[in-house]
């Protein structure tokens, strides 16, 4: 009894403190201090609300930290809009805008988007690309190859790298992890033979692509040889190749033409400005052999503009080049209205535009040699005209066997493999 009088005078003594009821057992029964009486009551005292804060007691409520240590608040969550009398009033977001915005922040830690809704998806990949995700360099590759995996075209359906070459090295590993793409424009790049993104251009990937522009781009026949020998043996890679431009590279001769007519679904081709030697008989055997007509006036499926950037991804290239533009910008003080150009890419544009008219000017001096495919129109003939024209007819029928004989044959001498194919399809 002592023992517990002493405690309840020390409970007694701290009243500041709200501890609540303190049980005892003593020779095995379970008593209740009564701090009030002082001693200890076998009858349960009068309950009290329990409180799980003191009184007094008060919280700071601070939604999503970045950064706990500097303890700054961000404001991502709410909506602030100013009223007709010009008060300030904020609306929480959308648990959905909420979500994406969380998703977004860590889109590089996703596993796979297959199967994930298109329109969900393409707001998650705006709300990423609002956030320049993209263009970092580890994770930024990481999330795109995400969305490019799951979503092939929609991403990007077709990509102009026209005089780019700058965003082209810096960014190749992204570039490459594009799929379905059926427009690339390439020109005036200057890659050469040996680059590694005209190597990606035969692999599967890249089946897809109908419109191909590789104007002025240091081509020779070694090049095409390359570019060609999955089509020419294995019928994959650019075998659905539909509109070519090979324009403005003088290394390019016959032999390397010679390559080209593997490409049976050609519509359009165009080969000014190459090393032809035997003009006349390399028209000659374009029309024969794949069916082109060459053409007196020039064609608008070779003009830029047809080629853009289309695709969820539009945004993003244009982060890129101006990313590559900002870290090119030499480093001495410039005017506000040269900076202002550079800024905005304008200058950029201009030197393309001079670039481009160079090139045309050369090409015209050297001769228009662009082919397109005609459409077969069927006419039906009078009777009497048919009758009278029969041994025309049958002569036209025999010479029509004679030269698919001949097709046949040269595409026997064409298929036979040399041991610098054999070495090529060893890397395939």
């Amino acid at each position: 009894q002592n023992w517990t009088r002493g405690m309840s005078y020390c409970l007694h003594s701290e009243s500041c403190l709200d501890t609540g009821p303190i049980y005892v057992r003593e020779n095995g029964e379970l008593h209740v201090v009564n701090r009030g009486a002082g001693g200890v009551q076998n009858v349960a005292p009068k309950t009290r609300p329990f409180r799980l804060f003191s009184r007094g007691f008060s919280v700071e409520l601070c939604m999503n930290r970045e950064d706990d240590r500097a303890r700054r608040q961000r404001t991502d969550h709410f909506i602030f809009t100013y009223t007709k009398e010009g008060n300030l009033r904020y609306s929480a977001k959308s648990l959905f805008s909420l979500v994406l915005g969380y998703i977004s922040d860590n889109v590089d830690h996703i596993d796979s988007l297959i199967g994930f809704p298109e329109q969900i998806a393409e707001k998650l990949f705006s709300a990423a690309e609002a956030r320049q995700k993209f263009t970092e360099p580890v994770t930024g590759l990481r999330a795109l190859q995400k969305f490019t995996e799951a979503y092939g075209g929609l991403v990007l359906c077709s990509l102009c790298l026209r005089n780019r070459y700058l965003v082209i090295s810096e960014k190749l590993e992204e570039i490459k992890s594009f799929r379905e793409l059926t427009c690339l424009d390439l020109s005036c790049c200057k890659l050469g033979d040996e680059h590694e993104l005209l190597e990606h251009l035969t692999k599967e990937a890249l089946s897809s692509v109908k419109r191909l522009l590789l104007k002025d781009n240091s081509l020779s026949d070694a090049g095409l040889r390359r570019m060609t020998a999955p089509v020419r043996v294995l019928k994959k890679g650019l075998e659905n190749l539909l509109v070519l431009d090979l324009s403005c590279n003088p290394k390019i001769t016959d032999v390397g033409i010679g390559y080209l007519l593997s490409f049976k679904k050609l519509n359009c081709l165009d080969i000014s400005g190459t090393g032809l030697k035997d003009v006349a008989a390399v028209i000659k055997r374009i029309q024969t052999q794949i069916g082109l007509v060459h053409s007196k006036v020039p064609l608008k499926e070779f003009d830029h503009s047809n080629c853009k950037t289309e695709g969820w991804a539009e945004q993003t290239v244009l982060q890129w080049e101006q990313a590559v533009m900002e870290a090119a910008k030499p480093q001495d003080n410039l005017r506000s209205t040269a900076a202002a150009l550079r800024f905005y890419g304008k200058t950029h544009r201009l030197e393309e535009v001079v670039k481009c008219k160079l090139a045309e000017t050369e090409t015209k001096a050297s001769g228009n040699l662009q082919f397109y495919k005609e459409k077969v129109q069927t006419c039906h003939l009078p009777l009497k005209k048919e009758v009278a024209g029969g041994h025309e007819l049958k002569n036209s029928k025999k010479r029509a066997l004679a030269e698919q004989e001949r097709e046949r044959t040269s595409k026997q001498k064409h298929l036979c493999l040399t041991v610098e194919d054999w070495d090529l399809l060893n890397t395939y």
